[in-house]
């Protein structure tokens, strides 16, 4: 297949006179990392840290389109990077996408790395998110055809990119969608879908999941199945104002794993860790949302009982991810309070979000958004009211303020036995002042206040406060300087030989330079451990010291 595609490449290239005749584009993205050893903040003990000193990542898409013909591709490197496993090192290259599609009347066929996803993404998406180290491509052909207007059906088949490989596990699956227009004023609007995707794990992993459950106890031993189905029912309804949308799936039995799972081996001996188990699954999720006249209001609720859909049961954490359950919780930006995110809980999770935002006029506008997480058992893993007041001089100032309150479930979400419910208070601001259409500067400010656990110490890192500044030239420069203190150590800080919390300065230079459509970054970083997030994806990233560079462009 990669010959294929390579001599399919050449000839449209070197064809100059076809050449002419398409449209080319692309995009590079590359990072490079300097890595500085600090092991009083934990950057240590890496390969990074310990010789290699450098690491880097790349990639660059080439776009081209002919005649109604797609052709895309997309060359990836990795040189000692620590994007896919922060405590390794993984070095290759070569060509980590590529695609070639054609649209026939109604008719499409696509060939290659396919990205889609099926309604909300709760029983199949395929995407890519580069901060996560997620590549979710799926390696095969992907079908679709229009029944009239209004009515869209889509088939794929193929198996999961494995970095410049693929799991062997094989992935199908078909969805209908449909636009239906109703009311006599013709104002009412419906999108109606439906979804189901199988799943047929591969003869090795089989193998290892059988041998693996003949180390348990009779009483936890169960037949592996090949084959899982997953079902979905999905709609959009809108009237005016009014967006609701409604999806419920359903999973049937399957080989799953319990991170947090306990188990007794045919010797006697209770094992806790990861431990596998059969049992059929479903989600149910809806959200209404209402926006006029400068207010707007949105309620969201999600139940999840055992939704972990993998190309295979021994993968873990991002890793093998065949669907996507969506975030309950608000993306918070500022550095503090995104310092607690919650990760989606596939195995059990009951949780609702409201969202309410009014505008009083042109100058001021509020934010209140409230979430809560609970597994099945009512046991709370998220909490989070979050307030935000903003107030403007139009083309001369603008002053957001806000508080945060949280209560976090580190035992869960930060994989630590017997951690305690952590419980933080945040206000923060951040102002901007235009001296002229292109001159600015910006003043960022947080605080964050933790709770106390039963030994009397501080949660986690403790207390932090975090202060920014941001100087920007239009259009092409931007200077930032910050710093993040941890000045009231917790039960988490690092400690000096005798035994002492220590009060840690982060501090972090960036200038950004851009010409046009390109942009270069070079930054000093010193980041204390913690979670990164995105769609309720979430990840721990390991503390960094060093410097990073980056450079992206279009053409």
């Amino acid at each position: 297949m990669k010959q294929f595609f390579y001599a399919l490449c050449a000839i449209v290239l070197c064809t100059g006179s076809v050449f002419a005749q398409g449209q080319l584009s692309g995009r590079l993205e590359s990072f490079g990392n300097f890595f500085l050893r600090d092991s009083l903040i934990g950057a240590a003990n890496t390969p990074q840290y310990d010789h290699q000193l450098y690491g880097a990542e790349a990639w660059l898409n080439l776009n081209y389109t002919l005649k109604g013909f797609e052709f895309r591709t997309r060359f990836d490197l990795f040189n000692n990077s620590n994007l896919l496993n922060p405590q390794d090192s993984y070095t290759a290259q070569g060509i980590g996408y590529w695609y070639v599609g054609k649209e026939i009347d109604r008719f499409k066929v696509e060939a290659g790395y396919l990205y889609d996803q099926i309604g909300s993404g709760i029983i199949y998406r395929a995407y890519e998110e580069r901060a996560l180290a997620i590549d979710q491509a799926l390696l095969g052909l992907g079908l679709q055809y229009r029944l009239g207007d209004n009515w869209l059906v889509k088939a794929f088949t193929g198996r999961q990119k494995q970095q410049f490989d693929t799991y062997k596990s094989i992935i199908k699956g078909l969805s209908v969608e449909g636009f239906i227009v109703k009311g006599e004023d013709k104002k009412v609007f419906l999108v109606p879908g439906f979804g189901v995707v199988n799943r047929t794990l591969d003869d090795g992993s089989m193998q290892s999941l059988v041998s693996s459950l003949a180390t348990y106890r009779k009483e936890d031993q169960f037949s592996p199945t090949y084959n899982t189905y997953a079902f979905s029912f999905y709609n959009t309804l809108t009237r005016g104002a009014f967006n609701w949308y409604v999806e419920a799936a359903y999973k049937t039995r399957d080989n799953l794993s319990d991170p947090f799972g306990e188990r007794v081996t045919l010797s006697g001996d209770t094992v806790v860790g990861p431990t596998f188990f059969q049992a059929p699954g479903s989600v149910l999720y809806t959200s209404l949302s209402y926006a006029k006249k400068g207010f707007g209001a949105s309620l969201e609720f999600k139940r999840t009982q055992n939704f972990s859909f993998r190309t295979r049961p021994q993968e873990s954490l991002n890793r093998g991810l065949v669907n996507f359950l969506p975030p309950m919780t608000r993306v918070n930006t500022y550095r503090l309070t995104a310092r607690y995110a919650a990760a989606t809980q596939d195995l059990g999770e009951l949780a609702y979000q409201a969202d309410v935002s009014y505008k009083f006029s042109k100058r001021l506008r509020l934010n209140v958004n409230f979430s809560n997480i609970t597994d099945l058992d009512n046991l709370l893993l998220y909490r989070e009211l979050y307030s935000e007041l903003t107030f403007k001089k139009p083309r001369k100032w603008t002053l957001v303020g806000g508080l945060q309150w949280l209560q976090y479930n580190q035992e869960v979400y930060y994989f630590k036995p017997d951690a305690p419910l952590l419980q933080a208070v945040t206000p923060y601001f951040d102002y901007l002042y235009k001296f002229s259409r292109k001159t600015s500067i910006r003043f960022e400010g947080q605080y964050m206040k933790v709770g106390k656990d039963e030994k009397g110490e501080l949660h986690d890192y403790g207390d932090w406060v975090f202060g920014l500044v941001e100087f920007a030239v239009a259009p092409h420069w931007t200077f930032t300087v910050s710093d993040m203190y941890n000045i009231q150590p917790g039960h988490n800080s690092p400690v000096d030989d005798q035994g002492n919390k220590l009060a840690i300065h982060y501090p972090r230079f960036d200038i950004y330079y851009s010409q046009g459509p390109t942009r270069f970054s070079l930054s000093y970083v010193k980041q204390v451990e913690g979670i990164i997030c995105s769609g309720g994806v979430c990840r721990v990233e390991p503390a960094f010291s060093g410097v990073k560079l980056s450079v992206s462009s279009s053409f």
